[in-house]
């Protein structure tokens, strides 16, 4: 074969160098009055705090509904009816929560008969939330539902420990029924619970106050979830606790109830009804 012509090394190129950054100044600050931050409306009318406190109350059951917090025909969250003495506002008997709007509520009194609605109301669950009500003025809203870790950590009979900022929200707010208790019982819960945020009924699960339907439903899937990470953490080994001063310390930052509002306004924004679909 003749002989093949050696290649030819392609000619080496320069490195091209990046260009160098131009150095801009940032833009100014926005004004802090410019930037949004909502906060919890102020209604002088009765009507249309009613209308607010509906929708809320309906929100906060369609998100019980998709957390798995319904079990059958119990779960029930009220809120005080802002005009008309010892009525509340509740969902109804055997409808899923998952599936409820304001227009489907019912407006009861404090003896167990409905006033507004189409629906029967579940009144031996009913009577626990009127007691509440009726012990507590400051409660504008009382939520009762039997999600699984708080129901877990119920039939151990235990309190939430400080084991994380979270929890620390119930620090030395929240007490423990050490005995079963059912519906029947309405006046003792009441007493048990006494000035705190929560309770937990001894093998029943978790009951929650706030002064919004808000505040209440939060502290409910805040309590929740304490559970959740206290069962998981005493599996794992032993849980550290965080000393007094700094559970303190973490209750009056994240333990009030406009942080509670605050804290679930991106749930709400799941919920509320632009946002729901078909049926909600």
């Amino acid at each position: 074969m003749p002989d093949q012509p050696a290649p030819v090394p392609a000619p080496k190129r320069a490195p091209v160098s990046a260009p160098a950054p131009v150095s801009s100044p940032a833009p100014a600050p926005v004004p802090v009055d410019r930037l949004r931050f909502a906060l919890p409306p102020v209604h002088a009318d009765p009507a249309e705090e009613r209308a607010y406190r509906k929708e809320r109350l309906a929100g906060a059951l369609r998100l019980f509904g998709r957390l798995g917090y319904e079990d059958g025909v119990a779960g029930h969250i009220t809120v005080r009816d802002p005009e008309f003495d010892d009525c509340h506002w509740v969902n109804p008997f055997g409808r899923a929560l998952s599936s409820l709007g304001a227009d489907d509520l019912l407006l009861v009194d404090g003896e167990g008969r409905v006033r507004r609605g189409g629906h029967r109301v579940n009144e031996l669950a009913f009577a626990v939330h009127a007691a509440v009500h009726r012990a507590r003025p400051d409660a504008v809203a009382v939520v009762h539902a039997h999600a699984p870790y708080g129901r877990a950590l119920a039939a151990l009979g235990e309190l939430l420990a400080p084991i994380s900022e979270e929890a620390c929200a119930f620090y030395e707010d929240h007490a423990l029924l050490d005995g079963f208790a059912g519906p029947q019982d309405c006046g003792r819960i009441a007493r048990a619970l006494g000035p705190y945020k929560a309770l937990i009924l001894r093998n029943r699960g978790l009951l929650t106050v706030g002064d919004s339907v808000d505040a209440a439903a939060w502290w409910f899937i805040a309590a929740e979830r304490a559970a959740q990470v206290q069962l998981i953490a005493r599996a794992a080994g032993k849980p550290a606790a965080i000393d007094h001063p700094g559970a303190l310390a973490a209750r009056e930052r994240f333990g009030t109830d406009l942080a509670a509002w605050v804290s679930y306004q991106p749930l709400w924004q799941g919920v509320e009804p632009e946002n729901t679909g078909p049926g909600g």
